[in-house]
């Protein structure tokens, strides 16, 4: 359960199309009150939180706020925006491993329009880890989804990468 409503929903949009135009101090404040307008532990307000921290260059602040999120019952595209965005911050704190893992059990969830940000997070953590030629493949078949032409000749291409690398 989320607890927001339009009006609330109509506010965070118009907070986060506004992030650049206030000081990224005042930008965590400001989320952090919109925050407490929804009960304690909400997983939507948990979730901003952890997002305005992570948006702020803050890691290592947003990193348990998420798993707070996901543990208090985050759904639909918030949830799946958390894991692309927990992933990030795993990286980027230097545990791409973690990542890695993280993203690649996502890639199970029935597919929408986030699929393409998880290749591309995947793709960037299979890097760190030293799995380049799988990082190929998985962004290559992210952006066979999108291409206007040539999609099967490149998600084959893609696939061929990791099959014929030994």
């Amino acid at each position: 359960m989320t607890d927001t409503n339009a009006d609330w929903e109509k506010r965070s949009l118009a907070l986060w199309a506004a992030i650049g135009d206030c000081d990224e101090n005042a930008f965590v404040v400001l989320v952090d009150r919109l925050a407490d307008e929804l009960p304690p532990g909400n997983a939507v307000g948990l979730f901003e939180r952890a997002s305005a921290r992570d948006s702020t260059g803050h890691p290592d602040l947003a990193l348990p706020l998420y798993q707070a999120a996901l543990g208090a019952g985050l759904l639909g595209e918030r949830r799946r925006r958390a894991i692309i965005q927990m992933a990030s911050s795993l990286r980027n704190l230097g545990r791409p491993q973690d990542a890695v893992d993280l993203l690649t059990l996502e890639l199970d969830g029935e597919p929408d329009a986030l699929s393409g940000a998880v290749r591309t997070f995947l793709a960037l953590a299979l890097v760190d880890v030293g799995r380049e030629r799988e990082a190929v493949a998985v962004a290559l078949t992210a952006l066979s989804e999108y291409l206007p032409r040539y999609n099967r000749s490149v998600a084959r291409y893609a696939q061929d990468l990791t099959q014929n690398s030994a």
